[in-house]
């Protein structure tokens, strides 16, 4: 009996028919030149009349980040304190911490997965080097090796890796929580094989068509349009996907955050990127000597090099809370307080500066005001990273405020944000006594996530500006909630400048 193929239908099946033990979906979409929609559906066809049979395979593909080779080059974290830990034997953890800084090494990188391979041991507040981490020096893990292999090849998937004598289980441990390094993305490998039944029809009578949408003129002068069979319209297929017009995913956070204090109250104020020294650290009681300040932290500007100081006698209160405390009752910091390094402009590293300068302008209570903006650090980019990232920032000025209404007013504006479960934890800030740090669930992960800083601001904050009531601040990262709410893993996602990915992005989520 003669079967009728088109042309594309014959190139899929001719494919198979050439390897009897059968090719993946992407290896016959190579072989035939036919686009995969077309491979699919042709599958289907032989495989409803038992010509051929689809099975599936879950697999995982290991795809390295951007960053990987260079973190591969430098060496892992763990390992490139090894040498380090090799002189020493055993490193106080002050100590330690601060060679990692000097060497950019992510101090809590080493400790993960130092301890995780039982290369290093914690004994109380050292640090010491194991007979496995000394044996480590010599050789590389199977991690490491899996790595080489996945960035000299176009695609490796998990058990490939019993190929090059790796353990694929042996590796799992240590590539899994390491999205810097690469992701293990699941994948489905689908594959077919021509059956018996098949391989007897398809080397049997098969009639192959020419199939086209139209015909040329080219078709019909030449008398060609005899052997052409036109495609049928399907009615029925899916048309082309309509997205509705919508505003980024990062600006729809700003905007709901914006919407969520006005709604409670609150007054939104604006300040300058650019700040002076001043407002950024000294008018928050930072000391002038405080790891923040320095440039591996802070972005400071060449032009304009100064900036101007406000009025002279709160220059001057707030001098003199820096030295002795001013008339705060505290001791202040015990140094010279320098006017210059006061003047310095820096990209504002927080947006508390803002709400300092709110402070400053009117001190009186009753107050609710909050700032959305743009804040920088010197930090490397990476997946978790950037040199520049929004936050939120308010105060609260009244005689009956309280951590408990700190806590009340948080609570609520993440309520307000969508999350059901809101927690705090004490913690320490320079600025405010007492500080707590603030946490939401996140149910997809069934677990708390910390969004960021609050306290009631100390006297030696809010005194040299004329207020003498509590004040309530808090400074909260907008990105992270962002990322959290739109299941992004990477921050850098979160500033795509790709149309296709913003159109996929839900209405709501």
């Amino acid at each position: 009996m003669q079967i009728q193929l088109n042309e594309s239908q014959w190139a899929v099946f001719e494919a198979l028919l050439e390897v009897p033990s059968g090719l993946t979906i992407s290896q016959i979409v190579s072989r035939s030149g036919v686009d995969h929609p077309m491979a699919m559906a042709t599958l289907q066809y032989g495989s409803e009349h038992d010509w051929l049979v689809i099975s599936e395979l879950k697999r995982e593909e290991l795809i390295p980040t951007e960053e990987a080779p260079e973190i591969l080059k430098r060496g892992l974290p763990e390992r490139r304190i090894l040498s380090v830990m090799a002189e020493r034997g055993t490193v106080p953890m002050r100590e330690l911490a601060q060679l990692a800084k000097e060497r950019e090494i992510p101090m809590n990188e080493i400790i993960k997965w130092g301890s995780l391979r039982k290369w290093v041991k914690k004994s109380g507040g050292d640090l010491s080097l194991t007979d496995a981490g000394r044996a480590a020096l010599q050789e590389r893990t199977e991690d490491e090796k899996a790595l080489e292999l996945v960035l000299g090849s176009e695609k490796v998937f998990l058990d490939d890796l019993e190929k090059e004598g790796i353990c694929p289980e042996d590796v799992r441990p240590f590539l899994s929580g390491r999205p810097a390094l690469v992701k293990l993305k699941p994948r489905t490998v689908r594959s077919a094989v021509i059956t018996d039944i098949g391989r007897e029809v398809l080397k049997g009578d098969v009639l192959i068509l020419k199939e086209r949408n139209v015909l040329t003129s080219e078709d019909i002068t030449s008398g060609g349009w005899r052997e052409i069979h036109l495609r049928a319209y399907d009615v029925t297929l899916e048309a082309d996907q309509v997205y509705p017009a919508k505003i980024h995913p990062m600006q729809k956070i700003i905007q709901q955050t914006r919407q969520a204090f006005l709604e409670m109250g609150f007054t939104e104020i604006v300040s300058p990127q650019v700040e002076s020294a001043f407002w950024d650290f000294d008018a928050l009681f930072q000391p002038q000597d405080h790891p923040a300040r320095d440039m591996q932290d802070t972005f400071y500007l060449e032009r304009p090099h100064q900036a101007s100081l406000p009025e002279e006698d709160v220059v001057e209160r707030v001098k003199r809370t820096h030295e002795n405390g001013g008339d705060t009752g505290s001791t202040g910091w015990g140094y010279s307080w320098d006017r210059g390094r006061a003047r310095q402009v820096v990209l504002r590293t927080h947006t508390t500066a803002t709400t300092i300068r709110a402070l400053s302008r009117d001190p009186n209570p009753p107050r609710k005001v909050f700032c959305v903006g743009k804040v920088y650090r010197n930090e490397s980019i990476s997946y978790k990273h950037l040199p520049e990232f929004f936050q939120v920032d308010g105060v609260v000025v009244d005689e009956a405020a309280s951590l408990s209404t700190l806590l009340g007013t948080l609570s609520e504006f993440y309520h307000k944000m969508g999350f059901a479960k809101v927690k705090f934890k004490p913690a320490f800030f320079p600025y405010t006594e007492p500080s707590v740090e603030v946490f939401v669930y996140m149910e997809s992960r069934k677990n708390w996530i910390e969004m960021g800083g609050s306290g009631v601001f100390r006297p030696e904050v809010t005194r040299p500006f004329g207020c003498r009531v509590p004040v309530l601040a808090w400074g909260l990262g907008l990105d992270r909630l962002a990322m959290m709410r739109y299941g992004i893993t990477d921050i850098r996602d979160l500033y795509w400048s790709d149309l296709d990915k913003i159109r996929e992005v839900p209405l709501c989520r």
